[in-house]
């Protein structure tokens, strides 16, 4: 232990010494000093060797108006845009499979109480011959689906989030 101390001193004070900075040091050519006191510093003139340009008085310049104003033509393609995302009903979104299964009093029992805990949200009961599937809501993204799920969660603990093709609201 005491040669691992003397060791790790010993390497220390050898790193010191050796990355301190010298003093004094010598003086190159057009150097100037600076500063009084201790803290003096050495400079070197550079000046002669940074390049001079003439700078030429500039005029102020007039603004130039735009001749070519397309803003009709912009607003007529925003309203052509405009047209076409009124007339798409549906997107890939996701939707949480609350209940897949056979009893008809289990899947309306569940879908009530889902309508008392999340009232805004649409739920969607189909039957396909034996079977209910009780779908609930209409999310754009997994985090939309997963903050509806958490407040159900206690409700349905096998509900799942699937993808699924929405209907988009319009406002």
């Amino acid at each position: 232990m005491n040669r691992i101390l003397s060791f790790s001193l010993v390497l220390f004070l050898v790193a010191g010494t050796s990355c301190a900075p010298s003093k004094g040091g010598g003086r190159v050519g057009s150097e100037a000093k600076v500063g009084t006191g201790k803290t003096d510093k050495v400079m070197e003139d550079l000046s002669q060797y940074r390049p001079k340009y003439e700078v030429a008085e500039a005029e102020p310049m007039a603004r130039i108006e735009p001749t070519r104003h397309n803003n009709e033509q912009v607003a007529v393609l925003m309203d052509t845009v405009a047209s076409v995302n009124k007339s798409i009903k549906y997107a890939q979104g996701y939707r949480i499979l609350a209940y897949n299964g056979s009893q008809r009093q289990t899947v309306m029992d569940l879908r009530k109480t889902i309508i008392s805990r999340v009232p805004d949200v649409q739920d969607y009961l189909t039957y396909q011959q034996p079977n209910f599937r009780l779908m609930v809501g209409d999310f754009f993204s997994r985090v939309e689906a997963q903050q509806v799920l958490n407040q159900i969660t206690d409700l349905i603990p096998n509900a799942q989030i699937v993808k699924d093709k929405i209907n988009i609201r319009k406002n």
